[in-house]
């Protein structure tokens, strides 16, 4: 692990995070499950490694599936390459910068170039930290982000190292208010800003293939964190992601390639958790005291949960937009 916590702020900082989110799921996953998470049935696999597998979803279209559950923290998050005629676009910069190295060396193995565009989809930790992997060598590809993912990303993400702050500080700053988009010659990828996970995410869509990669917008069968959320705008910026078509195919921030169906699941597990907040809420109950006592219905599959901590701090993100409850 390239970033570790020097002292104990930031080492409370990473359990706070995504990246601390995970480690600690990864810390007491079942064995069973880890298999399921590695290994989907179908799949085109082109490349597999410990921390993740890079399955082709469409025509010029990969998707780099984390599988943080294994113990391996290189990448974390997930993230993938689309291809066109002018050019790649790599999506994420990962926990480390051997992620990123990871992604640009498959991207010269299946398109005959490194990436020459890069997009961050929002500041925490496993998804920009190691940006500075796609530098490496020479490389200069543009990288996109918006104003706020750039400042968080060098503002929080501690300790400093100066290869990924120099990187940040090269971002071209994609528009906060209005979607913007990347010219591939044979198709445009389309970046739209949001907001929910955190203050500032950004989605990428494809109209043809029709694909969208989530970043944490949009979670499948991992209970999402809610440390940044604000859960009205979460749930908002998740329906607008999805599709009335059948056939899209979602690359969420974590877990396997997702469906329509999967999406489905996934919002209906917002809106149980949001019932369920405002229900303990509404009772006078403390975040703390409402979490202890909520389950996710059976009717909604499994999710991969590791401790209880994971349900109360969804219900304090309600609770700040709540305000204090009534006693």
């Amino acid at each position: 692990m390239s970033e570790r916590a020097s002292d104990g702020g930031s080492r409370r900082d990473f359990l706070r995070s995504c990246a601390g989110h995970l480690a600690t799921a990864a810390m007491a996953a079942p064995a069973a499950r880890l298999a399921a998470w590695a290994q989907p049935d179908t799949a085109r696999i082109v490349a597999r490694e410990p921390f993740g597998y890079l399955q082709q979803v469409a025509d010029g279209v990969w998707a780099l599936i984390s599988t943080p559950l294994q113990g391996q923290r290189t990448t974390l998050c997930n993230g993938g390459l689309v291809s066109g005629r002018a050019g790649v676009v790599a999506i994420e910069g990962f926990f480390e910068p051997a992620g990123a190295s990871w992604l640009a060396a498959r991207c010269r193995q299946l398109t005959g170039r490194p990436p020459t565009h890069v997009v961050v989809t929002h500041y925490h930790a496993d998804h920009s930290s190691g940006v500075a992997g796609y530098f490496a060598e020479g490389a200069a590809p543009a990288m996109r982000a918006t104003a706020m993912t750039r400042d968080l990303a060098i503002e929080k993400n501690q300790p400093s190292e100066p290869a990924r702050v120099s990187a940040l500080q090269r971002a071209e700053l994609v528009p906060a208010d209005r979607a913007s988009t990347i010219d591939l010659g044979d198709r445009r990828i389309a970046i739209t800003p949001r907001r929910g996970h955190t203050q500032s995410d950004l989605s990428i869509e494809i109209e043809n293939p029709d694909v969208v990669f989530c970043g944490d917008l949009v979670w499948n069968a991992m209970f999402p964190n809610y440390v940044d959320a604000m859960p009205s705008e979460l749930s908002r910026s998740a329906r607008a992601l999805r599709r009335d078509r059948p056939t899209t195919i979602y690359v969420p921030g974590h877990g396997a390639v997702a469906e329509r169906g999967d999406v489905d699941r996934y919002l209906a597990l917002l809106d149980e958790v949001e019932q369920g907040a405002r229900r303990a809420h509404g009772r006078g109950q403390s975040a703390t005291e409402g979490a202890a006592a909520f389950t996710l219905p059976p009717t909604l599959g499994t999710w991969a949960l590791f401790g209880p901590t994971f349900f109360e701090r969804a219900f304090s993100a309600w609770y700040r937009e709540l305000g204090p409850p009534k006693r």
